[in-house]
């Protein structure tokens, strides 16, 4: 009885290609009839290329910004989507570390930080909760052993810019601002997964980097780039984001580690995060302040701050 013989192909066939050729060159009897073209059929299954990397570099820039507006629309609806983008309070506890200028840990603290969005902003520290900040826009008041003053301008200022660098100040309101910059950054690996890189730049020279991961399209590392207003130098700022979870149909990390120019400033570590706190109309004023001072002063506390006040 005679045999068929398959023809074994050296190259790739079909363009280029790759070819199923595991058993290419077995023998198959006209005998089995139909089975031998089954048979026959999965040896020379054609798979797909696999697509190749873009190059951002070769990219143009209308092609770039379309492919960043992807990933970052990918990014926003694996965060929770419109659950992402539409609370207005959050509530999160945990414990804070934040480091010196030899990057020595200066401080361990348990915190509550609370917001209102877009920009209220309210951190109560320690276990009592009796140091207390509190950002309003423009305006910003503190609580501490000698009751409530207002936040020096310098440190208000520091809250406007840690708000207009803030991920999700960024992604739930700024995308849409003009003279915002969009361009896809290409590909890499963080912590062995890989990542699409976006990247915008704003109307003030802000560069922001944002690793998004591929499999679960989670944001998990967010960079900013600013220069030195007095030396010019510039100066990087890197949040690595990890051990998400969703709460109320949020994806919230867990964990969250900030360098400055490779230097590492601030650890958290978050308990706990709720996006529906049900927070009282005023919590965000100096009269829940100084009710606040009411509760947990000390009695000698509360007769330095009322000779601060005479």
């Amino acid at each position: 009885m005679k045999s068929f013989t398959a023809t074994c192909h050296p190259e790739p066939a079909n363009g280029g290609r790759r070819i199923s050729t595991a058993s290419a060159c077995r023998s198959v009897r006209p005998s089995a009839g139909p089975l031998a073209s089954i048979i026959l059929a999965a040896l020379f299954v054609v798979l797909p290329a696999p697509t190749p990397a873009q190059n951002p570099a070769t990219m143009m820039p209308e092609a770039s910004a379309t492919k960043a507006k992807q990933l970052l629309a990918q990014m926003i609806d694996a965060m929770g989507g419109q659950a992402f983008l539409n609370f207005r309070e959050s509530q999160c506890t945990g414990r804070m570390s934040e480091f010196g200028h030899n990057a020595d840990l200066t401080s361990y603290l348990e915190f509550k930080e609370y917001w209102r969005y877009p920009n209220l902003n309210r951190t109560d520290f320690g276990k009592k909760g009796n140091i207390i900040d509190l950002f309003l826009g423009n305006d910003g008041w503190t609580m501490d052993h000698d009751g409530v003053s207002e936040e020096p301008s310098e440190r208000v200022f520091e809250f406007q810019d840690k708000l207009r660098k803030d991920p999700k100040h960024l992604l739930r309101y700024r995308l849409k601002e003009e003279g915002m910059a969009f361009r896809y950054g290409g590909q890499d690996l963080i912590d062995l997964k890989p990542v699409d890189w976006v990247e915008l730049t704003d109307s003030d020279g802000r560069t922001y980097r944002i690793a998004v991961q591929r499999e679960s399209h989670l944001l998990v590392r967010y960079t900013v780039i600013t220069k030195d207003t007095e030396s010019g130098d510039l100066i990087e700022e890197v949040t690595s984001y990890s051990n998400y979870h969703p709460l109320d149909g949020v994806q919230t990390p867990l964990q969250a580690v900030r360098t400055r120019n490779g230097r590492r400033m601030f650890q958290a570590f978050y308990d706990s995060c709720t996006y529906h706190p049900n927070l009282a109309p005023d919590f965000f004023t100096k009269a829940a302040l100084e009710r606040r001072f009411d509760e947990v002063g000390s009695r000698a506390d509360k007769k330095k701050a009322g000779k601060g006040r005479d």
